[in-house]
């Protein structure tokens, strides 16, 4: 199989497909979506996971319930078209690109009202597949613009998955990654596990392996020794929630890495696109953190390896200081030392 080939989502005779990634590595298969409940439970369940990928998600989940309500009235029309948005709103608190893709599809919606239900259900699917389509491409205009921050044969190391299967395609973090390597460099990744859900471990580190870049995977406590000793050269991460001063929420266990980071004296530089960065929110104190089922500190599907009766907290997030933060690199340029006036330019342009 090429990994090149694989699609996290894709549309498919009218429905929505997902990669299980709940499954992966052990078992390749696609999950089949055919209205926003569907999706919602997928985005939940972390069927698909990653800011980006979750904002494509629910785009679909919107169309989806578009086309399955196209022949009620306009009345039941909109009411089916509300209690998608509602329930896609509450499927994961934390990645801003998830409300950022109902809103873009709410006000197209607001703009289309004067349209029969069929011709909206099919803006909605064009607006959904458009938000997929420019996704990649900011993804891959996100890694040209990170790979000159990596010098050949740099040793990178990564915190969770921000690659192709959290987006519609390419990756952020691992977009660097891959765009480095498209352009000649040699470079060699550590993918730390990332407990509990061990994203880095059956994401990351499968999506390395499909491209034959070098990856090695280690321990989350084990990122401080390696660095100690001078074999890490760069930290890219992805996010899924930038403050408006440039705290960033990523996944739990990136703030350990990024104050290693900071005392050793490596760049620590986070990847995301312009929708991941949420203007109406000051600080990284303002950001919902979402805790997860204790199931899954408790050990991993059909394996339980804690003490009965002990008490879990599962936080899913956690927030880095802008302090911290070398640089954000984006689709339009790189930010050194965020801080709220460079992000506000952001915009500008």
């Amino acid at each position: 199989m090429s990994f090149a080939k694989v699609e996290t989502l894709r549309w498919i005779d009218g429905r929505l497909e997902m990669i299980d990634q709940t499954r992966l590595p052990a078992v390749f298969e696609y999950m089949s979506y055919d209205d926003a409940v569907g999706v919602a439970k997928g985005i939940r369940d972390m069927v698909v996971r990653g800011a980006p990928a979750i904002g494509v998600a629910a785009a679909f989940g919107v169309a989806l319930e578009g086309l399955r309500s196209v022949k009620l009235e306009a009345s039941a029309f909109y009411k089916a078209l509300d209690e998608a948005f509602e329930v896609l709103s509450k499927s994961r608190p934390t990645a801003v690109n998830l409300f950022w893709a109902l809103q873009r599809m709410r006000d197209l919606l607001n703009r289309v009202r004067d349209k029969n239900t069929r011709e909206i259900a099919d803006i909605l699917l064009a607006e959904a597949k458009r938000i997929y389509e420019e996704d990649i491409a900011i993804n891959k205009k996100i890694g040209i613009n990170g790979a000159s921050l990596l010098s050949d044969r740099a040793r990178v190391l990564t915190h969770c998955n921000a690659g192709a299967l959290a987006t519609a395609g390419h990756g952020t973090a691992l977009g660097v990654i891959r765009s480095a390597v498209e352009l000649g460099k040699s470079i060699s990744v550590y993918a730390d596990e990332t407990r509990p859900f061990l994203q880095g471990a059956r994401l990351t580190a499968w999506e390395m392996v499909q491209e034959g870049i070098p990856t090695t995977l280690i321990a989350d406590n084990m990122s401080g020794f390696l660095m100690s000793q001078g074999e890490v050269d760069a930290i890219i991460v992805g996010t899924d929630r930038v403050a408006a001063n440039g705290d960033v929420a990523n996944k739990i266990g990136t703030y350990m890495v990024a104050v290693l980071a900071k005392e050793h004296g490596i760049p620590f530089y986070v990847a995301c696109p312009l929708s991941t960065i949420d203007m109406s929110v000051e600080s990284g104190a303002d950001i919902p953190i979402e805790e997860r089922s204790e199931n899954e500190v408790l050990g991993y599907r059909d394996i339980k390896w804690a003490a009965d009766g002990v008490k879990v907290r599962n936080p899913a997030f956690d927030v880095t200081p802008a302090r911290f933060v070398t640089a954000l690199i984006t689709e339009v340029g790189i930010v050194e030392s965020p801080n709220k006036s460079k992000l506000e330019k952001l915009f500008l342009n």
